[in-house]
């Protein structure tokens, strides 16, 4: 792995521990025991790593998406595979980052708003188009509205006033979510299909 890349790997580690805030270039140069004069080599400042530490994880988290889009053999396994996804990316992930993104990094918060209203619509669209072609989501579906809603259902977890930064897994949150709005829009079919796959999953956990 590349220096630059190991250094946003770390960085992000710390941000989505303790937000970008409160995390200074001299706490990222001392956890990875290099100067912090290598940290500017690569970076402008902060803000600028904190950008490109965002967006290298929206790559991570888009291309694990395609991986298991391209292998699930129907829109409710696309999205069971998506749920434990991003279950395993935002475990213990404190939704304080967001906030700090929005107050003291609009770059980043911007790359952000693109990967929401792009990526993320796009995926969320297919899945449900998909669904509804396999005869596992009911026909009547909206799916513009839904599409939106599911978005903004997916970002409820960063809003501490609903879910306090205490008391809640943000993974968690976003796995129940989800599993929420998938019963919401199955049919019969897709409803069977459903709880074959949790059991699956609860086997798996045991």
């Amino acid at each position: 792995m590349e220096v630059q890349e190991r250094i946003l790997d770390t960085a992000f580690g710390l941000f989505r521990q303790y937000g970008t805030r409160s995390i200074t270039m001299d706490d990222i140069a001392t956890r990875m025991g290099i100067s912090k004069k290598t940290l500017y080599a690569h970076f402008v400042d902060k803000d600028d790593m904190v950008v490109h530490a965002i967006r290298r994880y929206l790559e991570i988290i888009q291309e694990e998406e395609r991986i298991i889009i391209s292998k699930a053999d129907n829109a409710i396994e696309e999205l069971f595979g998506i749920m434990n996804m991003m279950d395993e990316k935002l475990r213990n992930m404190n939704p304080v980052i967001m906030l700090d993104l929005q107050k003291f990094h609009s770059q980043a918060f911007l790359v952000f708003q693109e990967y929401r209203n792009s990526s993320l619509r796009t995926t969320i669209r297919t899945n449900l188009e998909r669904g509804i072609g396999e005869g596992l989501y009911r026909k009547d579906l909206d799916v513009n509205i839904l599409t939106q809603f599911r978005i903004a259902s997916a970002m409820v977890c960063f809003q501490p006033e609903v879910f306090p930064l205490t008391g809640y897994d943000m993974g968690k949150v976003q796995r129940v979510l989800l599993e929420h709005f998938l019963y919401g829009v199955s049919s019969e079919e897709g409803f069977r299909l459903i709880e074959k796959y949790r059991q699956q999953q609860l086997s798996l956990n045991k």
